[in-house]
């Protein structure tokens, strides 16, 4: 009897282990077969100079002061003018809002939806006290062992270069697009892109442009991050994460601090109570929507034993879902993410405050809402409180997640296979941007929004972006100017 009951599960986990070695197997490539295309001569080192000029535009945006660094900016438009007087030629330029350009490059059937390129001027401030820690000075613009270093190198000039130099090539060719090719080069995307490409969106809105697709910055081509992946993996943003701050204020009684309230009674205490409760009760995680796609697509390239587990998530999902919880960025993929950023009581050490006011972040998924965090923030902090004299506010500059851009679409197709044919050997798949990009604005003109950027980065390089000694190699930058001069001779060419 025992023999037999010792048999059955031995054949039990027999047939389990055959079922789940054919349903990996059967789950082939996902990748597009196509070869790579002979590489573009570019001029590597007069572009990298011409980025490292670009850096030396000390661009820093402010969410205040519009008018902060106008010099600067002018003399970035003054840069771009100069370097690239073929392209000029050929693009219409339109200054919006005093500092945000908007280029256009007609093509030659108005009838076809346009192109949208997108890239920002401004850069984040070099945070204070770090400037000793930079190798090369961070707005000096200094081209070293096969870098460009300087703030901005990455994020967002870069890719503003890498489009203008492509631009530059495809004019001095004597290319001439059939569907026209939009560049806009917002001001202040990283203070929230309000006056920049909102303006941008507003005006293309009012002129009736519905571009076929918008291409801004966002995901990147990472070696070496994702576990159990050998290549590159290039992951295209079909959507990005919505944004609210949520303040919650605890009006109280001040009084000496020598006669406190009862214990767990102090607003100090309760404020305390409600956050923890917040913290500990984090909106569910699942592998669905777009990390589920993900998955499913770089299964087939990986190594073995990861590539059995995500091959076989409706056996093994609870435990690879477990893993990639453990995980900052990996846990951002499955939830709305819920973060405690700011504490703010008191204002003497012998007094009990007159009020507690901490506040929240949270980055929806799509399916998400911003009215849904809310909601759920109301009810966590009325049990902890246990009654209503608690006041929440979400703060101005909410954004809903966008809607999610098919990858089954032309568009993403037209970019999944300039990745494939620009860095033969790299794994594409769709992903999700867990930060904000301009790009958002233009979600009501357009139904294929993406978010891509082709910079490599190993691990050691995400520190690097807003970060101490942000950097791109020459090298890179080369790879840029190949990925959107392919883009857009392909692109512009179609019907």
């Amino acid at each position: 009897m025992i023999r037999r009951l010792l048999l059955l599960v031995l054949a039990a986990v027999l047939l389990l282990a055959l079922a789940l070695a054919v349903n990996t197997l059967r789950k082939g490539s996902r990748q597009l077969d196509v070869p790579a295309v002979p590489e573009l001569a570019v001029d590597k080192a007069g572009a990298a100079e011409r980025l490292a000029e670009a850096v030396r535009a000390r661009t820093v945006s402010s969410r205040t002061d519009a008018a902060q660094n106008a010099d600067q900016f002018l003399q970035l438009h003054a840069m771009l003018q100069a370097r690239y007087p073929k392209a000029h030629a050929v693009l219409e330029r339109e200054v919006v809002n005093e500092l945000s350009l908007l280029y256009t490059w007609r093509g030659s059937d108005p009838a076809l939806q346009p192109i949208v390129l997108m890239a920002h001027q401004d850069v984040v401030p070099v945070s204070p006290g770090t400037e000793s820690q930079w190798s090369e000075q961070a707005f000096a613009g200094t081209v070293k062992d096969g870098f460009v270093w300087g703030r901005g190198a990455w994020d967002d000039k870069g890719n503003l270069i890498a489009q203008m130099e492509a631009i530059e090539m495809l004019a001095a060719s004597g290319f001439q697009p059939r569907r026209s090719i939009m560049l806009v080069f917002g001001a202040d995307e990283e203070v929230a892109g309000e006056r920049g490409a909102a303006q941008i969106a507003a005006l293309l809105k009012e002129r009736g442009v519905r571009p076929q697709f918008v291409l801004d910055e966002g995901l990147l081509i990472t070696e070496g991050i994702m576990p159990g992946l050998r290549s590159p993996a290039a992951l295209i943003g079909v959507a990005e994460k919505g944004y609210v701050s949520v303040v919650v204020r605890l009006p109280a009684t001040p009084g000496h601090s020598s006669m406190p309230p009862p214990s767990g009674t102090g607003a100090i205490a309760m404020m305390s109570a409600a956050l923890t409760t917040i913290d500990n009760e984090q909106m569910p995680a699942a592998i669905r929507g777009i990390a589920g796609e993900m998955l499913d697509t770089v299964a087939p390239e990986m190594d073995w034993p990861l590539r059995v587990a995500m091959s076989n998530l409706w056996l093994l999902g609870p435990v690879v879902q477990q893993q990639l919880e453990a995980g900052a960025s990996t846990n951002a993929l499955l939830r709305t993410t819920t973060a405690l950023t700011m504490v703010h009581a008191g204002n003497a050490d012998n007094v009990m405050p007159g009020q507690v006011e901490a506040t929240v972040n949270y980055r929806t998924l799509p399916g998400d809402s911003v009215n849904d965090v809310i909601e759920r923030l109301r009810g966590q902090v009325t049990r902890s409180f246990g009654h209503s004299r608690f006041e929440i506010m979400a703060l101005p500059g909410a954004s809903e997640a966008s809607p999610v851009s098919p990858a089954t679409s032309e568009p993403y197709q037209l970019i999944n296979r300039t990745v494939r044919e620009v860095f033969p050997g790299t794994i594409v798949a769709p992903g999700l941007m867990i930060g904000g990009t301009d790009s958002r604005h233009f979600l009501g003109i357009s139904d294929h929004v993406f978010r891509f950027s082709p910079v490599r980065a190993k691990p050691e390089d995400l520190a690097r972006f807003h970060g101490t000694n942000e950097r791109i190699s020459v090298d890179n930058l080369a790879e840029l100017i190949r990925f959107y001069h392919r883009l857009l001779t392909m692109g512009a060419q179609a019907s």
